[in-house]
């Protein structure tokens, strides 16, 4: 009975919080292109700003909890300090209208987004089997969006990416670009009489959520300030996100 019951709120949790549901990977018919792609495409790091001291104290003082990079690095630069002589001093500082978090509510990988090359062999009238090998015949870029028109689209989709690399073993890029010449060594076989057709595609992460956008304003009193959060309201939101340096293949004869 205890095991039922034990079972039971495991369930539960994990349909309330999609943190705990299955971590998604990479499957074995997608391999990597990183070293071979001839677009030598480089990943540039998004560096997430450190809250300052200042800046975690406001961020400690709402309830809802801020995860947008571009509002941390905002309030970072802000130089709002009064003085500790500022008796009696009140205030409000208009911070605008910003998206704070996103929250995932369905994720998974469509390993064969688009289609980005096909390499074929004829092999009729042959004598013997003979070998194909996949090579990029045309430069092709994949690119993420939004599947919802937002305010902030771009600070969304970098939030959307962040919480997705966090939860899930899948490199992740706005642009995936895949070079003319890109190949690879693997062979299969072309039985005679037959043409063998490798198909390459392309995956993307598609992502299905809600972001929490709210008023944002510095409250002073005196020399103390805290962050205050008004008018908050929350958008569904869908993203497709390419996944970097990495191809999902099909091979068939006919």
């Amino acid at each position: 009975m205890k095991k039922i019951v034990l079972s039971l709120i495991l369930l539960f949790i994990i349909c309330i919080n999609p943190l705990y549901a299955e971590k998604l990977e990479i499957p074995n018919h997608v391999v990597p292109v990183e070293k071979e792609n001839t677009a030598q495409q480089m990943k540039e790091e998004e560096t997430i700003a450190e809250p300052s001291e200042f800046v975690k104290e406001l961020i400690d003082s709402v309830d809802i909890k801020i995860e947008n990079p571009d509002l941390v690095k905002m309030l970072n630069e802000s130089e709002i300090n009064p003085s500790p002589l500022a008796i009696g001093y009140r205030g409000n500082v208009y911070l605008g209208h910003w998206p704070l978090r996103y929250d995932s509510k369905e994720s998974n990988v469509n390993w064969e987004f688009q289609l980005i090359n096909n390499n074929e062999a004829n092999n009729y009238n042959g004598e013997k089997n003979i070998g194909i090998n996949y090579e990029q015949l045309e430069e092709k870029h994949i690119k993420g969006g939004l599947t919802s028109k937002v305010n902030h689209p771009d600070q969304i989709m970098t939030m959307i990416i962040n919480s997705a690399e966090k939860r899930h073993s899948i490199p992740l890029t706005f642009h995936a670009v895949f070079g003319k010449g890109t190949r690879l060594s693997q062979t299969y076989d072309v039985p005679v009489n037959k043409v063998g057709s490798l198909k390459a595609f392309a995956s993307a992460l598609q992502e299905k959520g809600q972001i929490t956008f709210g008023e944002v304003y510095i409250e002073l009193k005196g020399s103390k300030k805290k962050l205050v959060v008004k008018n908050v309201t929350k958008q569904e939101v869908g993203a497709f996100i390419p996944v970097e340096n990495h191809i999902a293949f099909s091979y068939k004869n006919y």
